[in-house]
């Protein structure tokens, strides 16, 4: 059986995605899994502007690059030292991502097993404070001259790579190079026990940052599949590269059906405001129904953008939903037009001391107001759904309450209940928010026999 050789890649690049920019130098050592064997190197011409602070840290500028050979010029020789080896590098999907995307526009398609010396060396030397290149080089007495510079740093990562298979008494690096091993899709800074312990069941995960902030909150039918599902795929936009790196640990929330994971995830969104979600937050409701009284004693209704300083009574996702009930109310209740507006700014609307002609008496005109004021505020309908629960012996239960969202938890076969009141008991309080109604109003529509009025 032929031995396994590694390919130690290292890459300087004109910035930090594959998709918007190039590499100006790549190195290439052969490691035979004892010593290196081969070694080559090359600067390359990225046909793009070098920005400075890449210059003033790689040391790399447009002048040196501007006689070396193109990708597509050195590919036919680069293919040939990377196939049948193992791609190794420090971090190894970005410079995977680099080589791939411009291979493909050379004309090759070209795929590779990958070794990341970030991921095993957090396995088979656990417990160092920093993993980075630099870290690791300090914290293991690695030499390291020519500091980004590919083959500087190509050159440590070797000397990693081999203390690494030195020391690797449990067969982590075997592990890790098989096809399907979680390590060959899994971010460099995520360990594989959090991915491990997903379950294939409904729920709500989280991912955190280095600094244990929640950064990305998302919903699942089967969450061990949804979260695979955010490592698998070529995408080589920064936004997705940034995400993938900023990804050190995972937790879970499981729930009982799909509609808990939805309401879930919308409420956790909008506590934790994670900055790499974004679908949801367009949601927020942005317009709502005011009423409010002039100087001259007439009430007013107006559609306008909400105000955390203003109450409003009713809010809408669009300007349009709102303008829609207000049209709506004007004829229900022969309000004179003049006292609806539409899309205004709350704030100055308030203090206009109106001089118009022709007005209706400012007692009948304000009952008028009224009756479209109580005719939207009155009492909503208030049910619960009871649904199955996590496990076989469990009950869960969503509950509504005068038309707002109260909240949902679970119920144990064994608990007494002698009164539907006392399902509250059980309960979780969540806020109320118009995306979450619209869920749980959707789901009592289409399932109403799980439907319990009050």
């Amino acid at each position: 059986m032929k031995k396994k050789e590694y390919a130690v890649v290292d890459i300087e690049t004109t910035g930090g995605n594959a998709g918007g920019s190039r590499i100006t130098e790549i190195a290439v050592l052969i490691h035979n899994g004892t010593e290196v064997t081969d070694r080559w190197e090359t600067l390359v011409n990225p046909q793009q502007h070098i920005p400075l602070y890449i210059t003033a840290l790689t040391g790399i500028s447009n002048e040196m690059v501007y006689e070396a050979p193109l990708f597509q010029d050195i590919s036919k020789e680069l293919l040939d030292l990377l196939s049948n080896r193992i791609f190794v590098a420090h971090n190894v999907n970005f410079d995977y991502s680099f080589v791939r995307h411009q291979f493909e526009e050379a004309g090759y398609k070209w795929t590779a097993p990958k070794l990341c010396t970030v991921r095993a060396a957090r396995k088979i030397i656990p417990g160092l404070p920093s993993y980075s290149l630099g870290n690791l080089c300090r914290s293991l007495d690695i030499s390291l001259e020519n500091r980004h510079r590919a083959g500087g740093d190509a050159d440590a990562t070797a000397v990693l790579l081999s203390m690494l298979i030195q020391k690797d008494s449990n067969g982590e690096i075997q592990k890790m190079i098989k096809k399907t091993a979680p390590d060959q899709r899994l971010p460099p800074n995520l360990p594989p026990a959090d991915f491990e312990c997903l379950p294939e069941k409904p729920g709500v995960y989280y991912f955190y940052n280095a600094q244990k902030k929640v950064v990305y909150v998302g919903k699942a039918v089967n969450l061990k599949k949804r979260v695979a599902s955010h490592f698998t795929g070529h995408k080589i936009t920064p936004q997705r590269q940034h995400f993938l790196r900023d990804i050190h640990g995972i937790s879970f929330e499981e729930c009982a059906t799909e509609l808990m994971a939805l309401l879930l995830e919308c409420t956790e969104i909008k506590k934790l405001w994670p900055v790499y979600n974004t679908a949801l937050k367009r949601f927020e409701p942005k317009y709502g129904l005011y009423e409010y009284t002039a100087r001259n004693g007439y009430r007013y209704l107006a559609v306008g953008k909400v105000s955390k300083l203003t109450p409003c009574i009713e809010v809408f996702g669009t300007v349009n939903e709102g303008i829609s009930l207000l049209r709506s109310l004007q004829e229900k209740f022969a309000l004179d037009y003049r006292f609806c507006k539409y899309a205004v700014s709350i704030e100055s609307e308030g203090v206009v001391i109106n001089t118009l002609s022709d007005l209706p008496s400012v007692e009948q005109h304000n009952q008028l107001v009224q009756q479209a004021v109580d005719f939207v505020t009155e009492i909503k309908p208030s049910y619960y759904i009871l649904d199955k629960g996590r496990t076989t012996d469990e009950r869960s239960c969503i509950w509504v309450q005068d038309g707002h969202f109260y909240g949902m938890g679970y119920i144990s076969d064994e608990a007494v209940v002698t009164d539907v009141q006392q399902l509250k008991d059980f309960l979780i309080r969540y806020k109320s928010n118009t995306y979450s109604m619209q869920l749980i109003s959707a789901y009592a529509v289409k399932y109403p026999d799980k439907v319990t009025w009050l």
